[in-house]
Parts: structure tokens; C-alpha cells; sequence
């Protein structure tokens, strides 16, 4: 696995790994770098140095730094043409590109692979909002809604309870592990919201097409023998909504519990899920159906024992 150095002036990378590790997760192997105003280019020297010497294995290193040019990245440029071979740098950080390069380095081992692949990353993940809808390449989406089908029925790869729906988490972390080529919201209430219905749209990551059904299409479309070459991520916004597929048909047999927010009259069973004895009472009726739980918010989390937490929480 590629070592990753985020560096920045002031900051900024500190920041940023935070952002990184709400949606994708704490990770191994990462080290911050931060320039202050106060410091000179021998500080970042040593910092860099310091960073290098906590990684505890001799695989390649990928510098992540802010700015072109800057003092992190020409500092990095320097200790880089010592060791080309094993040592390499991507400016111009964002988001993406951090999220992207917790993914990507999971597949690639040379720093070189993997900053060739995050920079087209990098670019795609700047867009702007009306011109995003326009510029937003739909022919790999149009193009996913009819290839690869043939005989068969639809091929369930994960299923997602997440009040959110398709955001952050979902697209950078969920969607690749789960190895999906369709994303599916099941919900009546935003099959209803063109609103809501282009946002999520908009939100499915490239290569990937996004749809929208009620519980009731969801459930026409687990029994149709023409989807064989649909692998889906089916994402449900609430357990009631889980249950009434399950109930209708939908074979699930597996459920990741992942966020469920809170209002007023539900408790918090843990950072990220709130419910109440009607939430407890589906969850329980889905467990009776034989349906299993799988409790993380991202893929690299643990898994909880749902009514473990449940118990200890006291529901009322």
C-alpha cells in the first residue's frame, strides 16, 4: 500500500485528512504536514523527514500537497529526485483527490501509478452549479441503463440503510466496495421529489448510473428475469422502507445499517444512529425474516451488533 504525505501551508491538510476520515474512514499510513508562517524552509525539511521516518515499511511514497510551486511541494520535490523510483507528488489538493487516493492505493503499488490516476480525479471533482448539469458527462450513465443486461434476475450487491442517501460515503467508499454498476434509491418519497431526484442523480459517481424507484417498481424489479447483468446497490432511506420491500418480495438477506438521524423522540444508539421503538420493532421483524446486520458507516469500520447497541441504548 502507497504511503500518502498531505502536506499544506498552514492547515489546510490537517483539515482535509478530517473531512477524508468522515467519509472514507481512518486510515494507515498517512501523515500530515503543515507550513507555518512563522517557519522556514529547514522546518519543513524536518517535518518532512519526521513524517517519513513514522511509516514503518518501505513501500512508495505519494506527496499530496496544496500548491504548485508553493514551499510544500518544492520541498517534497526535492527529497522526490532522491528516490524517483519509490517517491512521488500530486499538487493541487482537494477532496477528491484525497478520497480517491485512500481507494486507489488499496490497487496500486507505486506511488507513480497512483498519482497518474488522481489527477483526472482531481479535475473532475471541480464543477460548478447550473454549468455541472449540462457539462456532467451522461453517456457512460445512458449507456450503463442498458449494457450488460441478459437473462437473469438483478444481482443485489450491498444494501444500505443511510438517512443521507447517496452522498460522500456512499459514492467514494460504498459504491467501489461493493463492486455495484447500478446505484437504486428505493423511496417513495424522493421518487416523488425531481428535486431530490437530480441531486442524487447528479451525485452518482462516474461510470456509475443512479435510480431512483418507489418500494413498488423496486419490488416489480426483483422479479424480473431480464436484469442478470445489473449489479445493485440498493439504498433505503428509513427500516420502514427496508421492511415493505423485504415484505413485497425484494430478497435481502443482508442489511448495512449506516446512518439514521436524529429527531425529536428518538435516541441516539450511536454517533450516527437515532431511532425509536417503531425503528426497533421493523428491525425486528426484519431479523425474523432472516435478515442479518452489518453496523458501519464505512467500509473500513468494525461491524456492530445492532441490538447489542440497541439494549444499551434503552429505545423508548
Amino acid at each position: 500500500m502507497v504511503n500518502l504525505i498531505v502536506a499544506s501551508h498552514g492547515d489546510f491538510a490537517k483539515g482535509i485528512l478530517m473531512s477524508g476520515s468522515m467519509i472514507f474512514g481512518e486510515q494507515k499510513n498517512v501523515e500530515v504536514v503543515t507550513f507555518q508562517p512563522t517557519e522556514g524552509p529547514d522546518d519543513l525539511d524536518k517535518h518532512y523527514q519526521e513524517a517519513l521516518a513514522k511509516f514503518d515499511n518501505d513501500d512508495d511514497t505519494l506527496f499530496l500537497v496544496d500548491l504548485w510551486g508553493g514551499s510544500p511541494f518544492n520541498r517534497a520535490s526535492l527529497i522526490q529526485k532522491q528516490d524517483a523510483e519509490h517517491k512521488a507528488i500530486v499538487a493541487g489538493l482537494n477532496l477528491p483527490m484525497l478520497i480517491e487516493a485512500y481507494g486507489g492505493r488499496l490497487g496500486m503499488n507505486t506511488a507513480a501509478d497512483l498519482a497518474k490516476y488522481l489527477v483526472p480525479v482531481a479535475k473532475d471533482g471541480v464543477r460548478s452549479v447550473p454549468e455541472a448539469e449540462v457539462a456532467t458527462p451522461k453517456t457512460a450513465k445512458a449507456t450503463s441503463s442498458t449494457a450488460g443486461l441478459k437473462s437473469g434476475h438483478i444481482n443485489i450487491k450491498l444494501v444500505r440503510l443511510d438517512t443521507r442517501l447517496l452522498h460522500g460515503q456512499v459514492a467514494t467508499a460504498w459504491t467501489p466496495d461493493s463492486k455495484a454498476n447500478r446505484i437504486i434509491v428505493v423511496s417513495d418519497a424522493v421518487a416523488h421529489d425531481e428535486l431530490r431526484k437530480s441531486l442524487i442523480q447528479q451525485a452518482a459517481p462516474n461510470g456509475v448510473q443512479a435510480n431512483i424507484v418507489p418500494i413498488s417498481k423496486m419490488v416489480e424489479v426483483a422479479s424480473d428475469d431480464r436484469l442478470g447483468g445489473v449489479d445493485a446497490f440498493l439504498l433505503f432511506e428509513t427500516v420502514e422502507d427496508v421492511l415493505r420491500a423485504v415484505e413485497g418480495g425484494v430478497p435481502i438477506k443482508s442489511l448495512n445499517v449506516g446512518s439514521m438521524a436524529h429527531s425529536e423522540g428518538k435516541t441516539m444508539v450511536n454517533k450516527v444512529l437515532s431511532m425509536d421503538k417503531t425503528d426497533v420493532a421493523a428491525f425486528e421483524k426484519l431479523r425474523d425474516m432472516g435478515v442479518e446486520f452489518d453496523v458501519r458507516k464505512v467500509p473500513s469500520d468494525s461491524s456492530a451488533n445492532l441490538f447489542d447497541l440497541i439494549k444499551k441504548a434503552n429505545v423508548k
